[in-house]
């Protein structure tokens, strides 16, 4: 690998190839992103998402263990590994830091789940840290799919992406620019719930055991009003004179809580009868 030529002009075409994924409607033409960063790159990779081109920075794979190992592991696998500078690295890269480790990867899509039973839905979100911090919160509660609702975020903004610690490549999700797109994605007579700070009914009142769906819309605006039409408001009690929380931190509330009820009902189911 370290005899292979190395890209040292940040006006390399295949640099500026990449550089132009930075553009939301660059990436859905190519149908493809950059994932940068040791951690991104391997779950990617583990995930089963199909990497394209991997850029690195040789004295960076050199010097840091967890870089190296991994593109020696990319190149075994016959991907292709582009070389470059740190600083043509540093015109691709969208982090501070960079560690010298990025790959173009199709845009995942992966199979809509069967009988999908706890779905969220973002309706409104359009900060990039809410974004993906939500998707990795409904990965980690067992959700099956997730939608990027109207006037939502990309989810494929290289800041949705970190946020996300590629819950991108394991966890279906779909971008319904419409709530009718939306709908037409949803169970038949599916319930949908609102987090809603002053709504009436507690999150823990809703039996999260059955199919449902929760909405979680943006700070400023709150969700849209074709969701406010379908969709139960529900709040998390607060104690204190704090007004609301976080969108990432409500959504993800509300999901674990959905966890937790299943988990306990699945441990009662098991209990043998006497």
């Amino acid at each position: 690998m370290s005899a292979q030529p190395v890209i040292s002009s940040p006006t390399n075409p295949r640099i500026k190839a990449a550089q132009k994924l930075q553009r939301k409607r660059a990436r859905y033409e190519q149908g493809r992103l950059v994932v940068e960063g040791v951690r991104l790159v391997r779950d990617a990779w583990e995930a089963g998402a199909r990497l394209q081109t991997v850029f690195y920075v040789p004295e960076q794979a050199a010097e840091n263990t967890a870089v190296g190992e991994l593109v020696a592991v990319l190149a075994a696998a016959g991907l292709e590994l582009v070389a470059c500078t740190s600083h043509v690295f540093a015109q691709l890269a969208e982090t501070q830091t960079p560690q010298g480790i990025a790959a173009l990867v199709a845009l995942p899509e992966l199979p809509l789940p069967v009988g999908c039973d706890l779905l969220l839905i973002l309706d409104r979100v359009r900060d990039p840290g809410n974004a993906g911090t939500l998707l990795r919160a409904a990965e980690a509660a067992g959700a099956g799919l997730v939608i990027f609702g109207p006037e939502t975020v990309d989810p494929f903004n290289d800041k949705v992406v970190r946020a996300g610690m590629g819950a991108h490549f394991r966890v279906p999700l779909r971008v319904c620019p419409t709530w009718e797109a939306v709908t037409a994605l949803l169970p038949p007579a599916l319930p949908l719930y609102l987090a809603e700070g002053a709504a009436p009914v507690d999150y823990t009142d809703v039996d999260w055991c059955a199919p449902a769906g929760l909405v979680v819309g943006g700070e400023a605006e709150g969700a849209g009003p074709a969701a406010r039409a379908v969709a139960t408001p529900i709040a998390i009690p607060m104690l204190g004179r704090v007004e609301s929380l976080n969108a990432a931190v409500a959504g993800a509330v509300i999901l674990f809580e959905a966890a937790r009820q299943r988990r306990m009902a699945a441990r009662l189911a098991a209990v043998p009868a006497r």
